[in-house]
């Protein structure tokens, strides 16, 4: 079959866009590594899920030093929003322009907020987005309202939230893609936050984006296919294949656009293995960008210990940005504050090996379980690069500070609300959870790899639609600007590439 474009990647990036040029006529390949995660029994399985870690890949990574480690990383239909905590929210006005840290500097993106808005409103009604942000303290200008009205908390939830507001503190709703109420038949569960949905209610790539985009007639999904390299022509100008492997074979796919959507480390690997005599740093990386700027927000866990048991199933309800731009004691960005899905007692030892089972499941039953995100800045030296057949990643971590000082606030929250104990754990040891930034956009092709649309400079028939985009990490999940930016890029493409399709 003939096809107009070929997408790598079935993520949120890919299956977006895929969904967005079906539906305007395109006949559209997705490649995809993995295969179906299965809707089963196990899906809501602690020891599944954590220990075996069934739906994981089995992948290994090289770090800074050269030493394997396991990146948690998901090769599937869908990507990593099959396992996500469906957590949606728009990045502030100020992420979008330069903004000062106390580790340096945040660089402006090529388009402002404002931009972006209108793409914002269809991603939040394509994901079915439930929420209500006007309490949140650093909430940006929108135009349309949420979709649907915010998930309740539960009373537990609803009592601690109230123990911060009399501290002065607006813990708001969180946006969340989860089909509760009038949208569809969400449980509410207590497996929701990284684990996949045995029933379908969670809002991912695979339900709201590739699912319409296999309805149009107009798809072809090819799974278990693990693109290698790209071919370039031989002035290195356009993208002229793909190469695969496919069921022991390899193959290669043409098609006059292609549209990159790996994630933000394997999209890098991709353009990186694709060097040939016409581009020998790599497929779109004159700029020699790619691989560099990786981020991956700094993370703590913090668990609210008090002496009641926390009986919650569905927790991940609240967020806090009161000191996302700093406060009056330290002026600088600190981050963002969001609720876990809730913790349980085998998911706990599963990620800290020395814990004891009974000790851990009892910190469950009283724990009240919160993420602190913080900005870390795009550093050229923290990067992905090959090491023959491997992917090293190589992370120094930047920004601490303010992010040191947002779980200090935070841990002094939720003692004066009630849990007189707060235990953390630094989230950074081999993070790639929220990772982004190696295939910067930018206005300047000479420290840029991609245009505001994600088009690559270097090959006017290669866009890269992932995380890699992002030129600043901001502190909030990346998921929701994907969605709107893969929108706004699929709107370019329609207008340029594809206008006679």
């Amino acid at each position: 079959m003939d096809y107009d474009v070929i997408i790598i990647g079935s993520g949120v990036g890919g299956s977006v866009t895929a969904r967005k040029l079906s539906e305007a006529g395109a006949r559209v390949l997705v490649l995809e590594r993995g295969d179906f995660v299965p809707r089963e029994p196990e899906n809501w399985d602690v020891d599944t899920v954590f220990f075996q870690k069934k739906y994981k890949a089995r992948d290994t990574w090289l770090d800074k030093n050269g030493n394997p480690f396991d990146p948690g990383a998901y090769y599937n239909v869908g990507g990593s929003t099959k396992f996500y905590g469906a957590a949606l929210f728009r990045l502030r006005e100020r992420d979008f322009d330069e903004l000062a840290h106390h580790g340096g500097t945040s660089p402006a993106w090529p388009m402002r907020y404002a931009d972006m808005e209108p793409y914002y409103c269809q991603a939040e009604s394509m994901f079915r987005v439930h929420g209500d942000d006007r309490t949140d303290k650093t909430a940006p200008q929108r135009s349309a309202p949420y979709p649907f009205g915010p998930v309740p908390s539960e009373p537990i939830v609803a009592k601690l939230a109230e123990n911060l507001r009399r501290q002065g503190i607006s813990a708001s709703p969180m946006p969340s893609g989860v089909n509760t109420g009038a949208a569809g038949s969400c449980i509410l569960c207590k497996t929701c936050d990284g684990f996949p949905c045995k029933i379908g209610q969670k809002n991912d790539a695979e339900t709201c984006a590739l699912e319409p985009a296999l309805a149009t007639g107009r798809v072809t999904l090819q799974t278990r296919t693990l693109a290698r390299r790209l071919i370039l022509s031989p002035n290195g100008k356009k993208i002229e294949a793909v190469e695969v492997e496919h069921e022991g074979l390899t193959k290669r796919y043409s098609a006059p656009l292609f549209v990159v959507s790996c994630n933000a480390v394997n999209s890098a690997a991709l353009l990186l293995r694709s060097a040939d005599t016409a581009a020998p740093r790599g497929a779109a990386n004159s700029s020699d960008v790619v691989g560099r700027h990786y981020m991956v927000h700094n993370q703590t866990a913090l668990m609210g210990l008090s002496l009641g048991v926390n009986s919650t199933k569905f927790q991940k309800t609240l967020a806090i940005n009161d000191w996302y731009f700093g406060d009056k004691d330290f002026a600088f960005p600190m981050g963002h504050m969001q609720m876990l899905g809730k913790l349980q007692g085998g998911m706990l030892t599963a990620n800290v090996p020395h814990l004891p089972k009974a000790v851990g499941n009892e910190m469950a039953r009283h724990g009240m379980d919160w993420i602190a995100l913080s900005e870390d800045l795009p550093d050229p030296n923290n990067r992905v690069t090959l090491d023959g057949r491997s992917i090293k990643l190589a992370v120094t971590l930047n920004n601490m500070e303010g992010h040191l000082q947002l779980v200090k606030r935070m841990k002094r929250a939720l003692k004066r609300a009630g849990y007189p104990i707060v235990v953390t754990k630094s989230l950074v040891a081999h993070a790639t959870a929220h990772q982004s930034g190696t295939v910067r956009m930018g206005s300047d092709p000479a420290s840029s790899a991609i245009d505001q649309y994600c088009r690559t400079w270097d090959h006017q028939n290669l866009f890269v639609i992932d995380a890699s985009f992002f030129p600043s990490s901001a502190a909030v999940n990346p998921a929701l600007t994907i969605v709107a930016q893969a929108i706004r890029a699929s709107e370019h493409i329609l207008a340029t590439n594809l206008k006679a399709s």
